[in-house]
C-alpha cells in the first residue's frame, strides 16, 4: 500500500501505538485507518462527538480497537513504500519504452 501526503503520518502513529483511533472520512485516512478505526465525517459534530463517547464508554470497543490498531499499522512501513514506489517506476519505465 503507497501513501502520498502526511496527513495519514498521526494517524498512523496513533495506530501503531494502541491508541483507539477516530478519524476523518475524507482524504487517505480511511485507506489508512481501515476497520481498525472509526471514521466520522469531519463536518458532522454530533457525530465526532458521539464516536468520542463510544470509545471513552465502551471498554470492549476500545479494546479491540487498541488491537486492531496495532495490526493494521503493520502493514505499513518505509520498506513497503519504497516497494511500492519501485514498482510504480519500473511500470512506467515499461509503458514508456513499449510506446518508443
Amino acid at each position: 500500500m503507497f501513501l502520498c501526503g502526511r496527513v495519514w503520518l498521526p494517524v498512523l502513529e496513533a495506530l501503531a501505538s494502541g491508541v483507539p483511533v477516530i478519524a476523518s472520512n475524507t482524504s487517505s485516512l480511511p485507506e489508512v485507518v481501515g476497520d481498525a478505526g472509526i471514521m466520522v465525517d469531519p463536518q458532522n459534530v454530533p457525530s465526532i462527538a458521539a464516536a468520542i463517547k463510544t470509545v471513552v464508554t465502551d471498554e470492549r470497543l476500545r479494546t479491540q480497537l487498541k488491537t486492531a490498531g496495532s495490526e493494521r499499522a503493520k502493514l505499513f512501513s518505509w520498506r513497503r513504500s519504497a516497494e511500492a514506489m519501485l514498482e510504480i517506476f519500473e511500470q512506467a519505465s515499461r509503458r514508456k519504452r513499449g510506446s518508443t
